[in-house]
C-alpha cells in the first residue's frame, strides 16, 4: 500500500472511529475482512497452525492474533500494545439543561484533554446504547453515531474577560458544558437525548437502559503542509498506533510463535477496568491460546518468558515555538522515523536490552529511528507498556510516532512516519 493511499486508510479510520466502542467495531470489520474469525469468549476454543482469530471485550477492546508456530514454548508469543481510546468529555446521566434560553447538555471530563482546544468547535455525539434483553443479566449493545455537528461549547467573548490572552483556567463543570440549541415554549427537554436515540436507532424508548456517550469534534482529519507532509486529525493518540498495528498483523505472516495485537480501552483514565492494561484480559487469552494449543502450565510460563511486547503509543516531537520543554539533546522530529521512549524510573518500559531489539527491527525495516526522553525536571506520561510488562513479565519497548498537539481535540503527526513504523511493526510480525 502506497504511503498516500495509506494515509487515506488511516484518516478514514480515525474518521469513523469517534469513540472506542466505533474503533473496535472497525477493526472487526477490518479483520472479518482479512480472514480473521471471531472467538466467543464463553465457549472453548479449537486454534490451530496458521489460523486467525479475534477476541473483544466491553465493545472497545480487541485481541488479535495469528498462528505462526505451536512450539511458543520455545518461540513465544510477538505483542504489540496500543489503546482505543482519546481524552475528551462523557454525557452525564440526566443530562439536559437549560440556561437562560439555552439548551445544554451536563459532561463530565474523560482522561486529560487540553480544554481550551474544545471551544467554539463544531462537536457531535457518538458511543454505546445498551438495551434490554429476556435475561435479566445480559444486556444487548447498539452502537450510535448522531454525525452532524450538534453541539458547540463558546468561549467568553474578549470584551468580558480581558485577561483571556494572559491565561484563564477553565472550570469542568461551569465552563465545559456544550450548547444544542434555543428553548421554544413547546419544547421538552427532559427527554431530549432518549427520544433522539430511540429515533435514530428506530426502537422504543421503553427500550433503552443506559448510555455511553461522548462529545467529539465534527471537522475531518486532512492532509496540510506546502507538501502535505502533515496530518491533521483528532484522536491521533492513540487510533494512529492501532490502525499501523492492525495493517502490520494482517499483512505479516509469522514464521515463528504467535503474534498477537492488543487493542485496550481505557488508557487514558489508568487502565484499570475489565476492558484497560490493568485487567487479566490479555494475561487469560494468551493462557486459552496455549491451552487450546495443547501446552501445560509451565510450557505457558516458558512462553512468556520467549515473549517481546512493543507498547506502541504517540510520542512528542520537539515543539518549533517552544524548544525549551524538551531533552538538551534528544529532540524527536516528525517525518523521520519512529521514536524510542526511554524514561529512568520506567514509567516506559524501556531498557538497553529492548530498545537494542527495537533499533534492530527498524534497521531490516530500513527506516530510521529516534529517542525521547523527557526533560529531568519536567513531569511525562507513561503508557500501557509498564502496565502489561509488570502483569504477565515479558521484555517490552515503549515506541511511538512522533507528535505535536497531544490530547488537543486537534492533533498533528507527519503522513511518512505512519508508513515508517508500518515497516518495523512487518518486520516484527515476520519473524
Amino acid at each position: 500500500m502506497e504511503i498516500k493511499s495509506l494515509i487515506q486508510d488511516l484518516m478514514n479510520f480515525i474518521d469513523e472511529s469517534p469513540t472506542a466502542f466505533q474503533a473496535a467495531k472497525n477493526i472487526e470489520r477490518k479483520l472479518k475482512t482479512e480472514g480473521f474469525q471471531s472467538l466467543d469468549l464463553t465457549k472453548e476454543w479449537e486454534i490451530k497452525r496458521g489460523g486467525k482469530y479475534f477476541v473483544t471485550q466491553n465493545d472497545s477492546a480487541c485481541i488479535a492474533f495469528v498462528v505462526g508456530s505451536e512450539d511458543i514454548e520455545k518461540e513465544g508469543f510477538k505483542l504489540i500494545g496500543a489503546h482505543t481510546d482519546s481524552p475528551g468529555f462523557r454525557i452525564k446521566p440526566n443530562p439536559e439543561m437549560t440556561t437562560n434560553g439555552y439548551f445544554k447538555l451536563n459532561t463530565e471530563v474523560y482522561g486529560g484533554p487540553i480544554l481550551n482546544t474544545w471551544l467554539d468547535r463544531p462537536l457531535s455525539l457518538a458511543g454505546r446504547i445498551t438495551l434490554k434483553t429476556e435475561d435479566i443479566l445480559k444486556t444487548k449493545a447498539e452502537f450510535i453515531d448522531f454525525d452532524e455537528p450538534l453541539l458547540i461549547i463558546p468561549n467568553l467573548a474578549i470584551h468580558m474577560n480581558r485577561s483571556v490572552n494572559e491565561g484563564v483556567e477553565l472550570n469542568r463543570q461551569k465552563d465545559m458544558l456544550p450548547i444544542i440549541g434555543l428553548i421554544e415554549e413547546s419544547f421538552e427537554k427532559d427527554q431530549w437525548l432518549l427520544t433522539e436515540m430511540s429515533k435514530r436507532l428506530n426502537i422504543s424508548q421503553e427500550e433503552i437502559l443506559d448510555f455511553d456517550l461522548f462529545l467529539y469534534p465534527f471537522e475531518k482529519s486532512c492532509l496540510i503542509g506546502k507538501d502535505q507532509e502533515f496530518l491533521s486529525a483528532p484522536r491521533l493518540d492513540n487510533l494512529a498506533m492501532t490502525h499501523a498495528g492492525i495493517t502490520a498483523l494482517c499483512q505479516g505472516t509469522p514464521k515463528t510463535g504467535v503474534n498477537v495485537m492488543v487493542c485496550y480501552d481505557n488508557e487514558e483514565i489508568g487502565s484499570r477496568t475489565k476492558q484497560g492494561a490493568d485487567s487479566p484480559f490479555l494475561l487469560h487469552v494468551l493462557e486459552r491460546i496455549s491451552l487450546s494449543l495443547g501446552k501445560d502450565r509451565e510450557e505457558f510460563l516458558r512462553s512468556l518468558i520467549q515473549s517481546f511486547m512493543i507498547s506502541a503509543d504517540m510520542a512528542h516531537a520537539i515543539h518549533p515555538n517552544a524548544p525549551e520543554k524538551h531533552d538538551p539533546v534528544n529532540h524527536p522530529k516528525i517525518n523521520q522515523g519512529p521514536v524510542i521512549k526511554i524514561n529512568a524510573n520506567q514509567s516506559y518500559t524501556t531498557d538497553a536490552d529492548s530498545n537494542g531489539v527495537y533499533e534492530r527491527l527498524c534497521q531490516e525495516a530500513k527506516v530510521p529511528v529516534q529517542k525521547f526522553v523527557n526533560r529531568s525536571d519536567e513531569r511525562g506520561g507513561s503508557t500501557i507498556g509498564p502496565i502489561v510488562s509488570g502483569h504477565l513479565g515479558i521484555r517490552s519497548v515503549d515506541i511511538g510516532n512522533p507528535m505535536l498537539a497531544m490530547h488537543s481535540a486537534r492533533e498533528l503527526a507527519g503522513a511518512v512516519d505512519h508508513h515508517y513504523i508500518i515497516q518495523s511493526f512487518k518486520v516484527f510480525y515476520n519473524l
